[in-house]
């Protein structure tokens, strides 16, 4: 059974376009791409957040070193201090220890007179005479 003419013309058939379609797809394609961007976010956030840790860490073990490094150099700050080590170091430069006759008391009793001369002298005084 031919239900169609063999030799009949076929017309071209016109759709309308489902325009609530389009705007659907579109629609879709703007979340999809929302939350595509939240996720690149979202990662790139957390790759930061990493990194910074590793930072933090790596400035964390280099305080710790030069602490320890200060340590050390206060350490040796206080050895190189010591009488002991003062007496080597001028003895190494060529000073020798004082000799009794190098000391002159009367030298030492003009300072201590000068000690005792106020270290304040009002002005206004000194002009009114």
């Amino acid at each position: 059974m031919r239900r169609l003419p063999l030799n009949g013309k076929n017309f071209a058939v016109h759709r309308e376009r489902d325009m609530g379609a389009l705007a659907r797809l579109a629609l879709l394609l703007a979340c999809g791409l929302i939350l595509a961007g939240g996720f690149v976010y979202a990662a790139g956030q957390h790759f930061a957040a990493v990194q910074y840790g590793y930072k933090s860490e790596a400035l964390r073990l280099e305080q710790a070193q030069l602490l320890e490094e200060q340590r050390r150099l206060m350490l040796e700050r206080e050895r190189s201090a010591t009488p002991e080590h003062l007496g080597a170091a001028a003895r190494g430069i060529g000073m020798q220890p004082i000799q009794p006759a190098q000391i002159n008391p009367a030298r030492n009793l003009e300072k201590s007179q000068m000690r005792t001369v106020p270290a304040f002298i009002n002005p206004s005084a000194s002009l009114s005479r």
